[in-house]
């Protein structure tokens, strides 16, 4: 199962989001900042993939996903934008990084399907 980074400013978000992940085998990092999530990667390495919330206080997920890409060996870390912000403008900001973008409330059967597709191996140099 796939090494997942949690980061919402929201407590509650969190803890829904990682006990739906957990409960399908997955470990999760969870986080209310993004300080505390580039801490955390930097300590424990890099997450198969990060579910990051657009709109934060002291920084947005899209911010907070160039940061972790910057990051040594995190040039293509999979995202996923799970955000309440149904603006098309920040949906296809979010699709343009090469992230998902699903809306809360999330469907659980959604976001497990979204890891899924984004933690698959391609082999576009075969």
């Amino acid at each position: 199962m796939a090494r997942v980074l949690v980061v919402d400013d929201d407590p509650d978000t969190v803890r829904i989001v990682t006990f739906r992940l957990q409960s399908n085998g997955h470990r999760v990092i969870g986080t209310t900042s993004a300080k505390t999530a580039l801490q955390a990667v930097a300590e424990r390495g890099r997450p198969d993939v990060a579910i990051l919330d657009v709109t934060m206080p002291e920084m947005s997920g899209m911010e907070l996903l160039v940061h972790l890409r910057a990051m040594e060996g995190s040039d293509n870390l999979p995202a996923i934008f799970l955000s309440a912000r149904v603006l098309d403008v920040e949906i296809a900001a979010g699709r343009a990084m090469g992230a998902s973008y699903l809306t809360k409330p999330f469907i659980a059967s959604a976001l497990l399907r979204a890891i899924d597709e984004a933690i698959v191996p391609t082999f576009d140099s075969w």
